[in-house]
């Protein structure tokens, strides 16, 4: 019975994603058409939980090419990724071509047709997104939006791009000529550039999720929401190995109260099935983005995905902590040496992370007291599948750079 049970569970939870992503495709239509009387309104109920889906760039970086990205659509279909609420395609820096005569963008020979491309993953069932700078030049030197906010937010929509990475890149070195070295000049720039790109897709009338990338610079959490940010990165960027995902994941601690629905810390992409890490180590990945209530991007080759790949990535109890409907990001609530405890409240309960940062197992004791449950409450270890029915004190043996992530049902 409890088989059953726990089979309908899953059921369950994937019927509640499609419902959400169907909801949301419909209320962007909707208000599209003046529902509620505006696209401000609109902005507002983007990215009501993170967004989920992929990004182009941690695998493919600057030779991603249209194909690649109709691959990524239909793996993320044939795997049961965008069931599961990955429903972003991302196309991240490169795409870029040189602008007409009157200004407007054009794509490069990897990106024939993005219309045609965005019509593709719209028939998928999933939603494009798409890259861009407040600078003249992108990061990998090429065409920025410096200039042509108005043009480039009225291409992206004519496109039926669903959303934007705005990468502040070359905007730095106008920032820094035109500021004299002031810094809190350059940082009304740098809000200021931000802010217009933001104006400029709501007069486009389509309905985008804004992502800002300027890696944490002044204090973005405090400002972001206020510039029109659905998302915001918080540090620089991640790469594929333990040391630089631990640093960016745990310095998230303290953040939690900026974050909720339609605006998010963002600790960058998913590095899970990119090769480097161990699996202790991408379970601990994963679990740390689902406890922070992070965007869940990610960064791997979706046609090659192993097995072990996609039971992280597809992990319906993991997504579920990280979707969860009462909007809240998690924080550490005690650390010892390498050990860490954190905890994200949940609509039905509470999530519990046992971090392990050292370079041993090592035993980590959970006090019920600290997280604030009473003894004889259910558990569920969400990696193992595994139900406990926890005492006052539970000790668990956490591998090296491993986790034990609990969800506790109220």
């Amino acid at each position: 019975m409890a088989e059953v049970e726990a089979k309908m569970r899953g059921f369950c939870g994937i019927a509640v994603r499609r419902l959400r992503i169907a909801a949301e495709i419909f209320l962007a239509g909707w208000l599209m058409a003046g529902g509620l009387g505006g696209v401000g309104r609109a902005q507002a109920v983007l990215a009501a939980t993170p967004p989920m889906g992929w990004n182009s760039w941690n695998h493919f970086a600057e030779r991603v090419t249209e194909a690649d990205v109709r691959a990524a659509a239909d793996a993320m279909v044939a795997s049961g990724m965008r069931d599961a609420g990955y429903v972003y395609v991302n196309i991240d820096d490169t795409w870029e071509g040189e602008r007409d005569a009157k200004g407007v963008i054009h794509t490069n020979q990897k990106f024939p047709d993005m219309k045609a491309l965005a019509d593709y993953v719209h028939s998928k069932g999933m939603k494009l997104g798409i890259y861009s700078s407040p600078g003249p030049k992108t990061c990998a030197g090429y065409a920025g939006s410096y200039g042509h906010e108005e043009q480039d937010a009225l291409t992206y929509a004519a496109w039926g791009v669903d959303y934007l990475k705005y990468d502040l890149c070359s905007y730095r070195e106008v920032m820094d000529k035109e500021s004299g070295g002031d810094r809190a000049k350059a940082n009304q720039m740098m809000r200021a550039a931000y802010e217009k790109m933001h104006q400029a897709i709501l007069k486009a009338g389509r309905p985008v999720v804004y992502s800002f990338c300027q890696y944490g610079w002044d204090a973005v959490w405090e400002w972001g929401p206020s510039a029109g940010a659905n998302l915001w990165r918080t540090t620089g960027d991640i790469s594929d190995n333990y040391d630089r995902m631990s640093v960016i994941g745990f310095s998230q601690a303290g953040l939690g109260r900026f974050a909720g629905p339609g605006h998010w810390n963002d600790p960058d992409m998913l590095e899970v099935g990119n090769g480097k890490m161990t699996r202790d180590e991408s379970l601990t990945h994963m679990s740390l983005w689902a406890v922070l209530a992070a965007p869940l991007l990610a960064g791997n080759d979706l046609s090659k995905m192993t097995e072990e790949t996609k039971s992280i990535l597809l992990n319906q109890d993991v997504i579920a902590i990280d979707q969860d409907g009462l909007g809240k990001q998690g924080d550490r609530i005690t650390a010892e040496g390498p050990k860490e405890v954190w905890t994200k409240p949940l609509k039905d309960g509470i999530a519990i992370a046992l971090f392990n940062r050292g370079e041993d197992a090592l035993p980590m004791t959970l006090r019920l007291k600290d997280v604030g449950l009473k003894a004889g409450v259910k558990a569920k270890d969400v990696w193992s599948g595994e139900t406990l029915t926890l005492q006052p004190e539970k000790t668990f043996v956490v591998p090296r750079h491993g986790v034990v992530l609990l969800r506790v049902e109220k």
